[in-house]
């Protein structure tokens, strides 16, 4: 299993540099994981930036993975890591769920590269 972070998300749907980086993990929806905040963070910025046919397009292709809305025990382990390791908290509860599900946490985002459970790639 596999969460992708909203930014790569984000990255693999504007075809960016790094969205060669994102597509084995997007593109394999058996172990594809969908943390219901990044969902939220994808649609807010895709509704931004191009509009809302485009964010419904975005929505149809995460619920293709497995969305997961966070329950109590994602709360209270999003809550410790937010304020041991002082992560935003949208990537608090990304990080939770993967560690819930045992998985892996595709990103670009500089906050979460030093967690352990995460493949990182720079940003361009």
């Amino acid at each position: 299993m596999h969460p992708v972070d909203s930014c790569g998300w984000l990255e693999y749907l504007a075809d960016g540099p790094h969205a060669v980086f994102f597509a084995p993990a997007l593109e394999n929806i058996e172990e594809l994981i969908v943390p219901t905040p990044s969902m939220v963070e994808v649609i807010k910025r895709v509704l931004q930036q191009r509009g809302e046919d485009a964010a419904l397009q975005a929505v149809a292709l995460m619920q293709q993975g497995k969305v997961i809305d966070p329950d109590s025990g994602t709360a209270v382990i999003a809550a410790k890591l937010s304020h041991e390791m002082k992560p935003p908290l949208a990537d608090a509860v990304t990080v939770a769920t993967a560690r819930i599900n045992n998985a892996v946490i595709w990103t670009q985002d500089a906050d979460l590269k030093d967690i352990a459970g995460v493949k990182f790639v720079k940003k361009r």
